[in-house]
């Protein structure tokens, strides 16, 4: 971490401001309680772009994967013309969920791993014959309503929750199974092709439960909360067949987001003590640290209101770069081949949520106010090392079953992101 010492914020490279999204109801205002967008996700099948936006709504825009920007994706021999956004103000969607939205989640009944075959198409929800995108959001009562998008119609109404529901996650297996996290320190996992019946209630954590996420090949549910608590939970059969596995320690302050690399290798976590901390979530070891305030803070100072709060973290997903959100109002990209400082930032006042576009290259920032801006995040051609360890990674999850190959240990040590 000595590289700040010679290193000022001025010297890292600024992440260019490619488009922004505007709170129509407080245009002008920085904040207004009730206005925060506390949110935001892209569709899987990287169709639209959707954010609360405040006052109760939620907004999708189309998302033109071709250009990584908003738009309508048109035909090769249209792309760049005019007519790119003649059409556009048809295919945005406004939906009212009659509270505030804390979380978000897009579920699809196509697994990610065949998300490649699948075309971009803008159609009405057709259950049964065609790919069921859903919409889930949690609100502020501890309900969840699923919808869909296409005529902004309710599909599920889910009552379990007896306080705010703080994040949502589909599982990626295409089951159309939704985790809750919720502030009644509890997770619960619902079954939408059961009429969105709750299966199980999943308890462990002391506190409220601010994050949730699965790995990539649904073997694992990771949630953070408060009191410095990351929980792995083992996925055995879903929806019911769910056991506590193992707890992570390390934090010095609430932990409010986790996120897993595109291969299911690394866990990121974020947290309110000033740290992003990727990990093994197999053997449970520290890789990296990326750390928000230079020279680190004591315990004592990360553990208190220490005005460098990180409010969210996102993986890229070629899955070289972590991104986060922090209350100093910087964005800031990290390399995890370099921890010493952010390969670039951006500045984003009142800062609250983060993601990456599905094909990378963008990272939307929800804000207090309920805009959205996006940044063209770094992008490089990955070296053949990091794509056949990504492939390797993606075939052997289990640290600690690449320990066990008979290949040389400096390999092994890079399969296990150890360089």
């Amino acid at each position: 971490m000595a590289s700040f010492q010679y290193v000022t914020r001025g010297e890292i490279e600024k992440a260019p401001l490619i488009a922004d999204l505007k709170n129509q109801a407080h245009v002008g205002q920085t904040h207004k309680a009730g206005s925060e967008s506390w949110t935001c996700t892209f569709a899987p099948d990287r169709s639209y772009f959707a954010w609360s936006c405040g006052n109760r709504l939620v907004r999708l825009v189309p998302w033109d994967p071709y250009r990584n920007t908003v738009g309508i994706p048109l035909k090769a021999e249209h792309r760049h013309n005019d007519e790119d956004n003649n059409n556009y103000m048809q295919h945005v969607r406004t939906i009212d969920c009659g509270e505030i939205v804390w979380a978000m989640a897009f579920g699809s009944s196509v697994p990610e791993r065949a998300r490649k075959n699948i075309n971009i198409h803008y159609t009405r929800f057709n259950v049964g014959k065609k790919e069921e995108l859903v919409l889930a959001t949690g609100l502020h009562s501890g309900r969840i309503k699923t919808w869909d998008i296409h005529k902004g119609e309710i599909l599920h109404y889910l009552i379990d929750h007896k306080e705010v529901i703080r994040d949502l996650a589909f599982a990626p297996d295409g089951s159309l199974m939704l985790v809750s996290a919720s502030r009644d320190k509890t997770l619960k996992v619902w079954d939408l092709n059961d009429d969105g019946n709750m299966a199980i209630t999943l308890k462990g954590h002391p506190k409220w439960v601010f994050g949730c996420c699965f790995s990539p090949d649904t073997k694992l549910l990771v949630s953070v909360g408060s009191g410095k608590s990351i929980i792995l939970w083992k996925v055995l059969n879903l929806p019911k067949d769910l056991v506590l596995w193992k707890r992570l320690d390390g934090h010095y302050n609430d932990v409010v987001a986790c996120r897993f690399s595109p291969d299911g290798a690394l866990l990121a976590t974020a947290s309110w003590d000033t740290r992003v901390i990727v990990w093994d979530p197999y053997t449970g070891e520290k890789l990296k640290i990326f750390g928000h305030v230079f020279p680190p803070p004591s315990p004592i100072f990360a553990g208190g209101a220490n005005d460098t709060w990180v409010r969210d973290v996102s993986f890229s997903p070629d899955g070289s770069h972590v991104a986060s959100i922090a209350d100093d109002k910087y964005v800031r990209f990290w390399s995890l081949f370099d921890t010493q400082i952010p390969e670039q930032i951006a500045i984003v006042p009142n800062g609250l949520c983060c993601a990456y576009s599905p094909g990378g290259g963008v990272l939307a920032t929800g804000t207090r106010n309920g805009n959205v801006f996006f940044f063209a995040a770094p992008m490089k051609v990955q070296t053949l090392q990091h794509l056949c360890r990504i492939v390797i990674r993606k075939m052997i999850h289990d640290t600690n079953k690449i320990e066990k190959l008979f290949i040389p240990k400096s390999l092994r040590c890079y399969l296990r992101y150890k360089e």
